[in-house]
């Protein structure tokens, strides 16, 4: 069946749709209940529903709307069928609802199931901690299906379309998914639906989902260009054949990703839930294996490599940015938060990134969550290289410029480039 996707609070959109979305039940039942003032309406969503924790809500059949809350009211009335709009608080859990009308007399109670529906993050509602005011960012950022993702090098920009498909069929209860089979749902359920509420908690866990390396997440990644048994990272040019083989094959992972695809995914299953997301490209992004915010390379007298190197500079790497409030920080770390979901380093013993705020990036706040070091370093971190002389000795040259360059995302309503370095870096010297 395919159930009505509804935006969490008192607006309830339906892509661009911004008027209550009505659903409409048969009314013998209906106005028995209405005529006699008992109408109830029962939704719940998750296994074990609660109203102790969120996940259940039982409200009357009143004659209008109340913002803020869960609230019912009967909008229209035609022969024996009836439609009844529901609205619920901007601070829902996101999620599959199922919904009952319950009606009683003096004598009599009886319910009448009224189906399910979808109900996400609400970028329209300035309620919603996923607030975005201007409209054609949301229309970029929330609706449009079609993207770019750059790529190449700091001096040989390339672009890849991409189809990031977030109505596209399926693509939501592949996404509903991607929470239900997270570590965290599994061993805790109650807890984990409790917490659906809240953009910070919902990121963090896709970020862990599109990779595999803890769980049945996404996508298998892969470096090595060996991908005679499964698909080359480079074939891809979409989320949506990724997320429905994933949902397919009963969540066992796709077989390859690397950092495009993976932040692409993330972007996909982000926007369809409902949280503003782009993906982000930053050029010579520097990878810090052991957290000091230097990338240190070991040369031989010939210039190469040495095997003790861990650090890495890659000519390009890719994340997310998701737009949210931060209720879990000091104030003014609003806006957009870098989501990594590529496996690089783990985070509380995770592989995931983020969310961490660009301007905690910026500012050099590396005590704020989560993960602001990490990122930090790939776009600011100063680069070593300990040259190995012929007598043995070492030399040392230090570059403070050279991670971070042309950090890149799609302009809004447009094909072009936008570069956002500003957003992460202030210019050397400052």
């Amino acid at each position: 069946m395919d159930l009505p996707r509804l935006y969490r609070s008192a607006k309830r959109i339906c892509r661009q749709n911004v008027n209550h979305r009505p659903i409409e039940v048969n009314g013998s039942t209906k106005k028995w209940g209405r005529q006699n003032g008992h109408g109830h309406v029962h939704g719940a969503r998750g296994p074990c529903p609660s109203e102790d924790f969120g996940t259940e809500a039982h409200f009357k059949v009143t004659d209008s709307l109340q913002e803020g809350e869960w609230s019912a009211t009967i909008s229209s009335v035609d022969g024996e069928n009836l439609v009844l709009s529901v609205i619920s608080p901007p601070d829902a859990r996101i999620g599959k609802y199922a919904l009952s009308l319950e009606t009683s007399t003096e004598t009599t109670e009886e319910s009448c199931n009224l189906g399910e529906f979808f109900l996400l993050f609400n970028p329209w509602c300035p309620e919603d901690s996923v607030y975005m005011e201007d409209d054609e960012q949301r229309t970029e950022y929330v609706v449009t299906q079609h993207g770019i993702i750059f790529q190449g090098t700091n001096d040989s920009i390339t672009t890849l379309p991409w189809n990031f498909g977030q109505f596209e069929d399926g693509i939501l209860e592949a996404s509903l998914d991607v929470l239900d089979n997270n570590p965290r749902f599994v061993e805790d359920s109650t807890t984990d639906c409790t917490q659906r509420n809240d953009p910070v908690y919902i990121s963090r866990v896709v970020s862990a989902m599109v990779n595999c390396n803890d769980d049945n997440g996404i996508l298998y990644g892969r470096w090595d260009n060996v991908y005679g048994d499964g698909i080359s990272p480079m074939f891809w040019m979409g989320s949506v054949d990724i997320l429905r083989r994933w949902k397919k094959r009963s969540c066992q992972a796709v077989r390859y990703g690397q950092c495009w695809v993976f932040a692409a995914v993330a972007c996909s299953v982000l926007r369809s839930l409902g949280i503003p997301a782009r993906v982000i490209t930053n050029y010579y992004s520097a990878h810090d294996t052991n957290s000091n915010l230097v990338i240190e390379q070991y040369l031989d007298d010939q210039g190469k490599k040495q095997k003790k190197q861990k650090d890495m500079i890659w000519n390009f790497h890719c994340w997310v940015e998701a737009w949210m409030n931060r209720l879990d920080l000091p104030e003014g770390y609003d806006g957009w938060q870098v989501v990594d979901p590529t496996p690089q380093e783990k985070s509380d013993g995770v592989y995931c990134c983020g969310p961490a705020p660009v301007l905690a990036i910026k500012e050099g706040d590396l005590a704020i969550n989560y993960d602001v070091p990490f990122v930090f370093a790939e776009v600011n971190a100063d680069v070593i290289y300990y040259i190995e002389q012929k007598d043995g000795t070492v030399r040392q040259t230090k570059y403070t410029a050279k991670v971070g360059q042309k950090i890149s995302t799609k302009a809004v309503g447009k094909d072009s480039r936008e570069d956002i370095t500003h957003n992460y870096k202030y210019p050397e010297g400052f």
